[in-house]
């Protein structure tokens, strides 16, 4: 990868990690669920009138924006307003990648590679760490519901992984190639209905009004941030990198958000997490390398890595 690619590679990757505690602040003055349907209304329009829809049935966008859009986000945004820190969300989120080959097995019938296993036998130990604390008193406790929450999120972020693939080897058939940002652009017109139906929910719409009514500068930069930065930016450049290069190259780049989410909730939102947080989150992310990685690359590395 040459070093300008390498370098939006890695703006994108902390882009996505700030985007955690861009959503924290977001959701001190604005209700989950309608922040959640204004990030995909305006990621919506007035993209769709600039980029072209995807080659593939409008089926795939709808189920795409069912899970990835109100699945993955509402489980997301709810459990950080009810209390999962910003830093702690960036981590268990990228568990996606373990459930990811989960069903990927069972819907495509790929086979479960040694390295993924293991992977998510260490990540689940991750987990166990980290929800050892949950629901304990003191300014770090994570609430269950919140924990639950966050994994169910990386859970409908993996559902929508396999819709993707899905909808590449329908638009492969038809000697079509998927545009990723176009797929994400025009998916986004299925979110915000059922995100203000949630909206409604839990709030009445006299409050909601009132919500919209005072948004201020923190809040407005948050929506900006996560329509422009984090959906449009971000998934935009990966996909021409996706394009442009191996997966091989691109994926383990990723390892590095929940790396830049910590360290951005530490220094913005002042996040003090626990001892049995940080070793948790850290036992994650080391299961994310094996999954990516695997036992003998991460071996072979340390084994050739120059120490002089």
């Amino acid at each position: 990868m040459n070093k300008r690619d390498l370098s939006f590679a890695l703006l994108v990757v902390t882009v996505w990690g700030a985007n955690f505690t861009v959503i924290k602040l977001g959701l001190g003055g604005v209700p989950p669920m309608l922040l959640a349907a204004m990030r995909y209304t305006f990621t919506a329009l007035p993209a769709i009138a600039f980029v072209k829809r995807p080659a593939v049935e409008w089926r795939y966008c709808i189920a795409y924006g069912l899970t990835v859009g109100v699945g993955q986000f509402a489980c997301l945004f709810y459990a950080m307003d009810i209390g999962m820190p910003a830093g702690i969300s960036s981590i268990i989120l990228q568990s996606q990648a373990f459930f990811t080959p989960l069903f990927a097995a069972i819907a495509l019938k790929e086979p479960l590679k040694a390295n993924q296993i293991s992977g998510l036998a260490v990540a689940a130990l991750g987990l166990i760490l980290i929800g050892s604390s949950a629901g304990t008193d003191g300014l770090t406790s994570i609430p269950l519901g919140a924990l639950f929450l966050t994994v169910s999120a990386a859970v409908f972020w993996g559902l929508s992984n396999i819709i993707v693939r899905y909808a590449v080897n329908r638009a492969a058939l038809k000697e079509e190639k998927l545009d990723m940002l176009s797929f994400v652009v025009w998916s986004s017109l299925v979110p915000p209905l059922p995100f203000i139906g949630l909206a409604l929910m839990m709030d009445t719409p006299q409050a909601l009004m009132q919500a919209i009514r005072s948004l201020n500068a923190t809040s407005l930069f948050a929506v900006f941030y996560l329509v422009c930065f984090a959906t449009l930016f971000g998934y935009g450049t990966w996909s021409v990198l996706l394009a442009k290069y191996p997966a091989g190259k691109v994926a383990p780049l990723s390892l590095m958000v929940p790396i830049t989410g910590l360290v951005t909730a530490r220094i913005i939102l002042g996040e003090q997490l626990t001892e049995m947080q940080w070793l948790g989150g850290l036992v994650i992310i080391l299961g994310l390398v094996i999954t990516n990685i695997g036992w003998p690359s991460i071996k072979y590395f340390l084994r050739n890595k120059d120490i002089s």
